[in-house]
């Protein structure tokens, strides 16, 4: 019908947007003015125990790093010349000082360390020019882990220090030492880090290009009461304490002195012997309607 103006959808549906706040604002205020107050709160506090033990704890710094070739020899021609005689085959192992091949013009060619012929680019009779690659020795059980440290922890390393090399896909370890920190460092997101490298001697099976985790300890405890931290406690002036049960059935503060902290556990120097059971506890808050 001409001069009769429909109502637009959108106002329609913000009509029924503002009923429905209208009705819900209604709703919240009548829990407010009729539930909650007949609601009454109780706590109830549960408890489980820990047992102190005897053992050995320790805490460490963890990181990542990669395998690395430590010694690698790739000889070349002096000259442009002749393959005369090559002494050994590729995987071959060889001792410092072992002739690796001869060329004319006098050039013999002998390792200079204790490793395995990589690869031979040549064979018996071939030219080569001058600068050409002829063969690769490398030594494949001394290698080297490295790693980077951040700029918060490298105070914390040094040369000589002992660690753990555990290598991740073959889930091997490794006793090794740092042997060198390149004290010049190299930024990411602000932070400065640090390359740190480990000396290892490592199985035939572990090759470079692997990665590897690098613990290295900086505390131990050994033969010492230790107790899960979720046994302990801290007052307002943040002094130890754990929860033992009395002899009227109560449970009551034992002062205590920590040690070694590896997160999960703690090392106890005083306030408890090996067999104390302690407590912990959480407490539960349950609302409850009250009886009118």
């Amino acid at each position: 019908m001409n001069g009769i103006k429909k109502k637009k959808p959108w106002k329609r549906r913000l009509k029924k947007l503002i009923v429905l706040l209208v009705v819900l604002g209604l709703a919240v205020g009548a829990v407010r003015l009729f539930v909650w107050p007949s609601l009454q709160a109780s706590a109830t506090t549960t408890y489980g125990s820990y047992t102190a033990t005897t053992g050995t704890i320790s805490n460490a710094m963890s990181f990542s790093g990669n395998v690395n070739v430590q010694n690698s020899e790739t000889f070349t021609a002096s000259s442009a010349g002749t393959v005369r005689e090559i002494y050994v085959s590729e995987e071959q192992e060889v001792k410092a000082g072992d002739r690796l091949m001869r060329l004319t013009g006098g050039q013999t060619l002998e390792a200079s360390f204790d490793g395995r012929v990589n690869s031979i680019s040549v064979e018996e009779g071939d030219e080569v020019a001058a600068g050409a690659t002829l063969i690769r020795v490398v030594d494949f059980n001394d290698l080297t882990i490295s790693m980077r440290v951040d700029e918060y922890d490298i105070s914390s390393v040094y040369v000589g220090q002992a660690c753990t090399v555990n290598i991740t896909a073959l889930d091997l370890s490794f006793d090794s030492e740092l042997s060198h920190i390149d004290r010049i460092s190299s930024s990411g997101g602000g932070t400065a880090y640090y390359t740190v490298t480990a000396a290892v001697t490592v199985t035939d099976d572990v090759l470079p290009g692997m990665q590897a985790t690098v613990t290295i300890p900086e505390e131990e405890a050994v033969d010492a009461v230790i107790l899960n931290k979720e046994a302990l406690s801290f007052d307002e002036t943040n002094s130890a304490y754990v929860l033992m049960e009395n002899d009227a059935g109560e449970m009551e503060r034992v002062y205590v002195e920590t040690g070694v902290d590896n997160d999960n556990y703690v090392e106890i120097t005083s306030g408890l012997q090996e067999g104390d059971t302690v407590a912990f506890g959480q407490t539960l808050v349950v609302l409850e309607a009250m009886k009118m």
